[in-house]
């Protein structure tokens, strides 16, 4: 089996960027299946599944990795659990090394609440950091119309912090498309969507959203942190 090296990779991450930057999200898709095979994954926060429906096609068994960080709403597991059951994927779950229990034991109680950075770190980052391991390449379900801080987000780039190629297939996309998508294949969608949630992380970090709001507004609302750090 040939060897390619992060620099390979990386110069690799930046053409396809570039040259996929116009293409459809399934010819994106397509393109990373059949560039990094078994070594390429979906992340899903189950917000929606949309990527992995888009995934499945392309890429029929592929990978589906969920972040069960022990405070998602029992909505998020239950859009998990169907789409483990409906589509033509494999979900993969990572969990902390520590449960919540065990995290409130070494750090304090409600540790989202005093350091929301750190629980992110040790209940997000650090659990995919380690999942993504086995693989080469993984795709997100990241918007350049969610937020300022994702209006950059390439089609196709590179992932600096774990080395490998980051694909974002619905970057170009909006809402409408989002909607459109899953109005015309049926696409499972966690029922805190049709509830005021417009973005759906876990459950003492989310609210619902004010009208006029900005679609991650109910995000860490107050408390000055816009990402969890698994972008960025």
């Amino acid at each position: 089996m040939t060897v390619v090296s992060p620099e390979q990779h990386r110069a690799l991450a930046e053409r396809a960027g570039r040259e996929l930057e116009d293409a459809p999200a399934l010819e994106i898709l397509s393109w990373a299946a059949k560039t990094f095979g078994p070594r390429f994954c979906v992340t899903s926060s189950m917000e929606d599944a949309v990527v992995a429906h888009l995934a499945s096609r392309a890429f029929p068994g592929v990978d589906v990795v969920f972040l069960d960080t022990g405070y998602h709403f029992p909505e998020t597991i239950g859009t998990r659990d169907a789409v483990e059951a409906v589509m033509d994927v494999r979900v993969i779950t990572l969990t902390p090394r520590r449960s919540v229990a065990e995290q409130d034991a070494e750090h304090g109680p409600r540790l989202h609440d005093r350091d929301p950075d750190l629980c992110c770190a040790l209940r997000k980052v650090k659990p995919l950091e380690e999942g993504l391991t086995g693989y080469d390449a993984w795709a997100t379900g990241l918007r350049r119309d969610e937020s300022p801080t994702r209006a950059n987000t390439p089609v196709v780039g590179w992932d600096e912090r774990r080395g490998k190629v980051k694909v974002s297939p619905i970057a170009r996309w909006t809402q409408d498309d989002v909607d459109a998508y899953v109005a015309e294949h049926g696409v499972l969608t966690n029922p805190l969507l049709m509830d005021g949630y417009t973005s759906v992380g876990c459950a003492p970090c989310t609210r619902q959203v004010l009208a006029g709001e900005d679609a991650r507004a109910g995000r860490w609302a107050g408390r000055g942190k816009t990402e969890c750090g698994l972008h960025g």
